[in-house]
């Protein structure tokens, strides 16, 4: 049985995970796909192609990426080369201390280039990417022209 895992399973966006495939054949050619759907429901996504190792195994620390949205050993691409599925969209989190982002992992047999989110994969799994650690405060800066926000530890 395949399984995905990403660890930890909730975190903060600046901090990095670990992804890590099980139960595949040796040497199976496997796509890793992430994709969310932002605020407005736009959906972004990334994917990148791997052989999975002697034990059935992919882990994008250790292992290259043949192809895909990048390639060679990237232990977070999968979420630094998120891609709108629309042209001209950027990827921004406005509701920082509401909400996370909530990110789908999936493992597809094969080479998969399609956008189509109804593909059945092997395994799935979803990661919480939180923009605002717990105690922090968000206190908004107006000053003049000036414009933002200062985050506080607890």
């Amino acid at each position: 049985m395949v399984e995905v895992t990403v660890t930890p399973q909730s975190s903060v966006a600046d901090r990095p995970v670990q992804i890590r495939v099980r139960g595949l054949s040796p040497s199976q050619l496997v796509t890793l796909r992430a994709w969310l759907k932002d605020e407005h429901g736009e959906r972004f996504q990334s994917r990148a192609f791997f052989h999975a190792d002697g034990a059935g195994e992919v882990d994008p620390g250790i292992h290259a990426a043949l192809g895909g949205s990048y390639s060679g050993v990237w232990p977070m691409g999968l979420f630094w080369f998120l891609q709108p599925d629309s042209l001209f969209r950027r990827l921004v989190k406005r509701d920082v201390a509401g909400s996370p982002f909530r990110v789908r992992l999936e493992v597809l047999d094969g080479v998969f280039m399609g956008t189509d989110p109804k593909e059945q994969p092997l395994a799935s799994c979803e990661a919480e990417r939180w923009y605002m650690g717990p105690g922090v405060e968000r206190v908004p800066v107006r000053e003049g022209r000036v414009r933002g926000a200062l985050f506080l530890p607890p």
